[in-house]
């Protein structure tokens, strides 16, 4: 007979309850008390005291430990004799790992096929058995939830439960205790175990604090609960910060967040990137990028609400990055602080107009420049540019290039031209094709790009193709097919029944400029 799960309390708990909960957590049989570090380049630099709360240190290298420790010890002997189990392809799956090492549980977690190898040695390092099942976390975690039932595992979820959410709640009470003249925390949001957890503590210790909660721009599931009223499921996330790509915050961690959060702001992955460069630069650790996330919300937050001189804090939740997935931080940390802007510039096709070009610039160091012969009257021309007065200079620029008689766009914020075009430049097709242009993300798992090509290729003619992977679970592709308009229709339906996230990019500027006929 299966052990019953355990289920959100009947009635959700007070705040007293879980402050309760919080101070009596036992998570140092296991957790470490983690370092608040201060970050002197980037105070100076900001105005303010920046302080980093280190949770890279823990033995699994994130905060989740903590959660996952605090549910299991609070098991029956029943329940712990049956063992545990969780679906998870990162960090929840290690604390769940180590745990039930120290507890003497055993732990089962399912791990998506797609899962980095790296990742399923780490856990089974800890202890932990691994079931490798389904090609995305949805399917993982349907089959972890039948073997639940199928051998009476008790089932761990990642935040949505008052003991796990009062297991991250000690993160809080650290801060409280390291540097009690906080003026605001910034606290990572995917599911919202940990920000509900330190935000209900602060609010019943220090009121005057302000709790901001910071997410994803691709997988803002706290943002679209607050405009709902109720959590609800967004239909797609981004996975650069896999840590945070969470279609929808869980019932009780909303309850907490929107009851104590005072704000929350979203980031885009390129502000996540000048994070973790910014994190490397001041403490030499290097952050997986949801463990960025909380510190690039800070960065933001304090700009774009003129906060100067104050006490500010961020949490480093996690640094069990990829290795390869470095390769796209640093490609793409620059733009995130404006420090490099991207332009598409209409020059003359003659003699010294490249030089006329670069006068105008003023001196400015050009990071890229992407040329090819197009005609004989005019050239496109992708050009990068250092920055060292951010988006004011980057206007200033474009203003002086336009007066100088250089038609020319910005493409600083087009996501296909900083992934596909700047690495395609001058393909243009030698006749005339009815193309249209579309950019795919779909999983790394073994023969995914194979089905695809073997899907598409074989009854549409591929046009254009670019893959593009760092390192990560899953690729980008940006492909052009020979369409007649008759074909479009049947086309895209045939897109919606593949099931890979897609988008038409046809009318994208990049392409205009660099790649269409």
């Amino acid at each position: 007979m299966s052990q019953p799960q355990p289920q959100l309390a009947p009635q959700p708990l007070t705040c007293a309850e879980y402050l309760r909960d919080i101070l009596r957590a036992p998570v140092y049989e296991v957790a470490q008390v983690t370092p608040l570090q201060t970050m002197s380049r980037l105070s100076e630099r900001l105005g303010n005291h920046v302080h980093l709360k280190r949770e890279d240190r823990q033995p699994v290298h994130s905060f989740k430990l903590r959660g996952a420790y605090n549910m299991m010890a609070q098991l029956t002997v029943a329940q712990q004799q049956a063992g545990v189990i969780a679906a998870s392809a990162g960090n929840h799956a290690q604390g769940l790992a180590l745990s039930g090492k120290q507890l003497g549980v055993q732990a089962t977690i399912v791990m998506p096929l797609t899962t980095p190898n790296i990742k399923v040695e780490a856990v089974k390092g800890f202890g932990g058995k691994v079931v490798l099942h389904g090609n995305n976390f949805d399917e993982a975690k349907a089959h972890a939830i039948e073997l639940a039932e199928r051998h009476g595992f008790t089932f761990i979820p990642p935040f949505d439960h008052p003991a796990v959410i009062a297991g991250q709640g000690t993160i809080g009470m650290e801060l409280l205790q390291q540097n009690g003249h906080l003026d605001y925390v910034f606290l990572p949001v995917g599911g919202g175990g940990l920000a509900a957890g330190v935000a209900v503590l602060l609010k019943q210790l220090l009121p005057q604090i302000k709790v901001i909660g910071v997410e994803a721009e691709d997988s803002a599931c706290l943002q679209a609960a607050l405009d709902a009223g109720e959590p609800v499921t967004l239909d797609h996330v981004g996975m650069f910060a896999d840590g945070v790509a969470v279609k929808r915050i869980g019932d009780e961690t909303f309850r907490l967040c929107q009851q104590h959060l005072d704000d929350v702001i979203t980031v885009s992955s390129d502000e996540i990137c000048a994070a973790v460069k910014d994190i490397f630069e001041d403490t030499r650790a290097i952050a997986e990028p949801s463990g960025a996330l909380s510190l690039a919300g800070l960065k933001k937050y304090a700009d774009t609400h003129q906060i100067h001189q104050q006490q500010l804090a961020a949490v480093l939740s996690g640094a069990n990055l990829n290795f390869h997935g470095l390769r796209y931080v640093s490609e793409r940390c620059e733009l995130g602080e404006k420090r490099e802007g991207i332009l598409a510039v209409t020059i003359p096709e003659r003699q010294g107009a490249f030089l006329d070009f670069c006068h105008i610039l003023g001196g400015r160091a050009v990071t890229e420049f992407n040329y090819r012969y197009n005609d004989d009257s005019l050239a496109n021309v992708f050009v990068g540019v250092r920055l060292q007065q951010g988006q004011d200079e980057l206007d200033n620029i474009i203003a002086d290039l336009r007066h100088g008689g250089y038609p020319v766009v910005d493409l600083s914020d087009d996501e296909m031209a900083k992934q596909h075009v700047r690495y395609m430049i001058g393909g243009r097709p030698s006749k005339p094709l009815q193309e249209r242009l579309y950019s795919f993300e779909f999983p790394e798992y073994p023969g995914a790009l194979l089905k695809f090509l073997n899907t598409l290729g074989t009854r549409w003619n591929i046009s254009l193709f670019n893959y593009r992977n760092h390192g990560a679970d899953y690729g980008r592709v940006l492909c052009g097919f020979e369409l007649e308009q008759q074909d479009i229709l049947s086309f895209t339906s045939y897109l919606r029944e593949l099931g890979y996230q897609w988008q038409d990019e046809t009318e994208n500027p990049a392409y205009r400029f660099f790649l269409a006929q």
